[in-house]
């Protein structure tokens, strides 16, 4: 995938984008940045869809808060080699998105596959070590999770923990959503790929985006 290809698939809401010489987002003065991505290998579909309803509830809670969805479906990139990468991947071009500038805070989303999250999603994942070094880059920021299974019961909890655990590697602090589901939301694929007749998923995806948001917004008061 190429630079054009990728911010074709990067959709932006409140911020401005910039593919010379490098790709950056930059937000208005004052301006909260929520991040959401995306980890499913299928482009667009109902991770994606998820995703995109938690960030519109963001941008409901204050009018300061802008919100970038990073969809990794097609991208080409390895998991992390205990090294500095020597060969340049897609990832080069989703690195840009997470610290010019640092997001405000996190949304992260991947199917369930065999009760684990994608293999996608763990490369993500194990690429972001970079911002740990030399300080944690995203420490102290919020993350928020989500989860989509092929069965109300699939994983999606199990998928959602190893995020959060992966996270706090960052110093991130996890985010729940609100009752009924505070672990994260928890989204069924029940109907051909149409996640927004998961009506119970959808509504713990916007409440999901809304705690994401507090949480981002008291960060930001600070």
């Amino acid at each position: 995938m190429d630079r054009r290809e990728f911010v074709g698939k990067v959709l932006l809401s409140g911020t401005a984008v910039s593919v010379a010489p490098t790709l950056s987002v930059a937000g208005e003065a004052g301006a909260v940045r929520i991040v959401g991505v995306s980890c499913s290998p299928r482009e667009g579909k109902t991770t994606a869809t998820a995703i995109k309803a938690a960030l519109e509830e963001a941008k409901k809670v204050d009018k300061r808060i802008t919100t970038t969805l990073m969809d990794l479906g097609g991208s080409n990139f390895s998991g992390w080699t205990g090294q500095p990468q020597k060969d340049k991947d897609d990832f080069d071009l989703i690195l840009p998105q997470l610290r010019d500038p640092i997001p405000y805070g996190l949304i992260i989303g991947s199917p369930v596959y065999f009760r684990s999250m994608s293999a996608l999603c763990k490369a993500f994942l194990e690429r972001l070590a970079v911002l740990r070094k030399p300080k944690l880059l995203l420490g102290d920021k919020p993350v928020g999770v989500l989860a989509v299974g092929s069965y109300r019961n699939g994983g999606q909890e199990l998928v959602i923990e190893q995020i959060q655990t992966a996270m706090l590697c960052h110093k991130m602090m996890v985010v729940g959503g609100k009752p009924p589901a505070l672990q994260g939301a928890t989204l069924w694929n029940k109907y051909k790929d149409d996640i927004t007749k998961d009506e119970f998923g959808i509504e713990s995806a916007r409440k999901l985006g809304a705690r994401v948001a507090e949480a981002a917004l008291r960060l930001a008061a600070k």
